[in-house]
């Protein structure tokens, strides 16, 4: 599909580990989108309000919940309560289980919320998975959706 933009990955995560493991296995499944890593919540809204929105690339957002500076939860109602950003694709990728948490994200307007397994190797394979996954995901461009 030459025609169509390469999606730019957002992932918010604050633990470094979490951050290169994720991104080496997202490459270990042949992932070649660039990544941007953000550290905390204020990172991600300052990046996509202040710089991403004067950028035509469509987006994907991998999002932890447990953020500094903005949780999570409040980063994805900033996007989904605006009207260009309410498009973009968040992938909820943090360790709590809660049915609470996962229930509020999904009415927030997250697409999906996975669980990151606590055993290292069932990580690793997770997010491998999610790779697999993300490689055959079609996101909206920017102002496709009104």
């Amino acid at each position: 599909m030459p025609d169509t933009p390469s999606v730019t990955i957002l992932l918010v995560e604050d633990d470094p580990g979490h951050a290169r493991l994720i991104e080496r296995n997202l490459r270990r499944a042949r992932i070649v989108n660039e990544i941007i890593m953000l550290p905390d919540g204020q990172a991600a809204v300052d990046y996509i309000f202040d710089e991403g929105l004067r950028h035509p690339a469509p987006l994907l957002i991998l999002l932890d919940l447990n953020l500094p500076r903005l949780s999570g939860f409040q980063v994805l109602e900033r996007l989904k309560t605006d009207k260009r950003t309410k498009h973009i694709p968040v992938i909820c990728l943090t360790t709590v289980d809660d049915p609470r948490d996962i229930e509020r994200c999904y009415a927030l307007g997250c697409s999906v919320y996975i669980t990151k397994p606590v055993d290292y190797a069932h990580f690793a394979e997770a997010i491998y998975q999610l790779g697999l996954f993300l490689s055959i995901v079609q996101v909206p461009h920017a102002g496709a959706a009104a």
